[in-house]
Formats: C-alpha cells, sequence, structure tokens
C-alpha cells in the first residue's frame, strides 16, 4: 500500500479550511497496519500529525509516519511537531516535502534526524508541491496565490454578442469549479460580472451532498466605481463580502453597504481600475494564502498585464459561439507580438464530460 499517497488524500481535505497553515496528512504505520492517521485542523488546533499521534495512542512507539510536509519544530499557536513525533517514539519519518517556511526549511528534518530517527525525503514530492502551492508563495512573500479560471467556447468567447453565458461548460466543470472555490481562500470577480450575471459566488458543498459549504471563501469585487448594486445575490449568500472601490466613499455609501454587510476598502486607481497588486498585499496581510479569480475579462487582462497571476486554469467548451462583438476571456492591453505572449509551464490536459480542462503555471 503507498501509505504516502494515502497522506495525501488526507491533505486534500484541509484545503481551503486551514489557511494560513498549510494543508497536511500524516499516517502512522506499524508492522503494516495504518494505526493513525489525520489531517490539520483549523488555526488554533491541532496538526496534522498531532492528530495521527493521538489516534495511534501508544502504538505510535517504533512506528512509521508518512507525513506531506516537514514537521514544524518552532512554537507558533501550537507547540512542536517535531517534539510530538519524538515523544511518541517513532522510529522512522518520511517526507514528501520540505517546507518552504522560513521558520522550518529543513530544521525540523534535521531535529528529527538528532534524535535518532531516520528519514527519508521525497515520496510523491510533486504532487505535496501542488497541494501546497498557495502556502509556499504566501509564506515566503507574504502575497496570496493567484489562479485565473475562465470557460470560454472553442473560439474563445465567455459569452455570447447578447451577454449570455449560461451555460458554456457542462455540469462536470461547473462541479470542478465549485471544488476550486472551497478549496480556495478568496473568490474574485469583477463589477462587470456582478452586473451582468448577478452570481451568488458561492462553494457547495463536497462530498456528493450537495448544498452550500458551512465555510464559505471571502468574495472579493473589484469596483473601480462604486457601481456594485445593493441588490446584488452575493450580499444575501453566507459568507462575507469585500468590496475593493477605486473611489472615494461617501458616509451615505458606507451606511448603505453596511446594511447589506459588506466591507469597504479604498484602494488607490487609475482610469478607474483598482491598483491590484495593492489589493493583493493587502489580502495577503490579511492571511488570504489563495485567490480564484472567476472574471471577467477586464478585471483579468488587468492581472495579467500587471504579471500578478500564478496559475491559470480554462475550461474549453465544444461549441461555436461566433461573433465580432462576442467577449473573451482576457481583456487588457495585451501584447503587440505573438513572441511576446505569456507562456504557461506543466501544462496539463484533463476531459471534464465534454469538456476540456487546460492547467498550467505562468512562466517565470
Amino acid at each position: 500500500m503507498d501509505y504516502m499517497e494515502q497522506a495525501l488524500s488526507l491533505a486534500k481535505l484541509a484545503l481551503g479550511q486551514v489557511s494560513p497553515n498549510p494543508a497536511v496528512g500524516a499516517v502512522v504505520v506499524k508492522n503494516d497496519i495504518v494505526v493513525g492517521q489525520g489531517y490539520t485542523q483549523p488555526p488554533g488546533s491541532w496538526h496534522a500529525e498531532v492528530v495521527a499521534l493521538k489516534q495511534a495512542g501508544k502504538k505510535a512507539q517504533g512506528s512509521v509516519m508518512y507525513v506531506t510536509l516537514e514537521p514544524c519544530c518552532h512554537y507558533g499557536r501550537t507547540p512542536p511537531c517535531t517534539q510530538a513525533i519524538v515523544a511518541a517514539g517513532i522510529a522512522e519519518v518520511h517526507l514528501a516535502m520540505l517546507d518552504a517556511n522560513p521558520l522550518v526549511s529543513g530544521r525540523g528534518k534535521d531535529k528529527l534526524e538528532r534524535e535518532g530517527i531516520k528519514i527519508y525525503l521525497g515520496e510523491h514530492e510533486e504532487e505535496a508541491k501542488k497541494v501546497n502551492e498557495a502556502y509556499a508563495k504566501f509564506v515566503t512573500t507574504g502575497m496570496p496565490f493567484v489562479t485565473a479560471k475562465f470557460a470560454i467556447s472553442l473560439d474563445g468567447k465567455i459569452a455570447t454578442r447578447s451577454g449570455d453565458s449560461k451555460w458554456i461548460s457542462g455540469d462536470e466543470a461547473r462541479q470542478y469549479v465549485h471544488n476550486l472555490r472551497y478549496t480556495s481562500d478568496a473568490i474574485m470577480a469583477g463589477v462587470n460580472t456582478v452586473l451582468a450575471d448577478d452570481p451568488s459566488l458561492t462553494a457547495r458543498s463536497c462530498g456528493g451532498r450537495g448544498g452550500t459549504a458551512r465555510k464559505q471563501p471571502l468574495r472579493v469585487i473589484v469596483d473601480g466605481k462604486g457601481r456594485t448594486p445593493l441588490t446584488a445575490q452575493l450580499f444575501s449568500e453566507p459568507g462575507n463580502t469585500l468590496l475593493a472601490l477605486g473611489k472615494f466613499v461617501t458616509p451615505e455609501e458606507k451606511a448603505a453597504f453596511a446594511q447589506v454587510n459588506a466591507e469597504l476598502l479604498e484602494l488607490p486607481s487609475e482610469g478607474g481600475l483598482v491598483d491590484l497588486g495593492k489589493l493583493l498585499k493587502v489580502l495577503g496581510e490579511r492571511e488570504i494564502t489563495s485567490v480564484l479569480v472567476e472574471g471577467g475579462g477586464i478585471l483579468l487582462g488587468s492581472l495579467f498585464d500587471c504579471k500578478l497571476v500564478d496559475k491559470v486554469i480554462a475550461f474549453i467548451a465544444p461549441i461555436i459561439i461566433g461573433g465580432k462583438e462576442a467577449k473573451t476571456a482576457v481583456s487588457g492591453k495585451g501584447v503587440d507580438k505573438v513572441v511576446d505572449s505569456l507562456k504557461l509551464r506543466r501544462v496539463s490536459l484533463e476531459k471534464l464530460g465534454e469538456d476540456l480542462m487546460v492547467s498550467g503555471y505562468v512562466k517565470e
């Protein structure tokens, strides 16, 4: 049995639920039997290793631990996990990857080795890095990891010339998007998307039971000129909404938005466009580690022009919309020459129903 794979499956259960901490999974094995397992709990509660050790109890003595990230060796909201591992009598630890956090970054591994615990490093390392790609960026830069998501027709349109966009992608792709929302700290959209589609921007529960998830990502609406209507559906949904405004807000406007529980953030703007770099910096200061950007074209174009996107996930539907006035996914200034196009790396393709999902990372 691949115990590290099992630990990674556990880690994914914590995604979007434990920020700013990393999503970690741990499995304790003795005589080829799993005696304890766990994943990171919300901030202030136990880390994956401790959850697994508590479940294992006395059986942890002389056993093997598989953990998706190097155990912490410093005091944060909880004591060091290395301390718990040593105290439990673990004989061997398999680490998928080292922690990018400068407070750890090899020190946890060294601490365990000094205590006589045998260490194996690198099992399923690439998958482990993908699970915590947002955490790694945040903990080293203080900025959130930005994923640009859009659904387009085969001819590159996100809506018809009349603005109709429901639905370009199929059921499987839309369900995948809810999973992306569920595992993100924040969802970002432009005011034009709100005006055109009146979206709820909520995450449905994962696990096939449907309904709205208990923990909702922060909804961030980028609204340079303060055009978001008080009647927008997203104000009546569970969770919090932040309006990033590029204008001075009057006391009357503040009072009106307070009635719908909207938080207002005034930011510098130019030509009616909000300073997105400043917005992301503020989100990072609020310990938002991951942002899923859902459009529209002006917002995505600005993010690409400013080189603020880390990852792209595009759903391509086998339909042709046509029309020179039909909107495209990415507006903004763009480039003058194809050779200057933004190139993705580590590109992957996956079929979801009739749609094709293309994902990749912005080339540095």
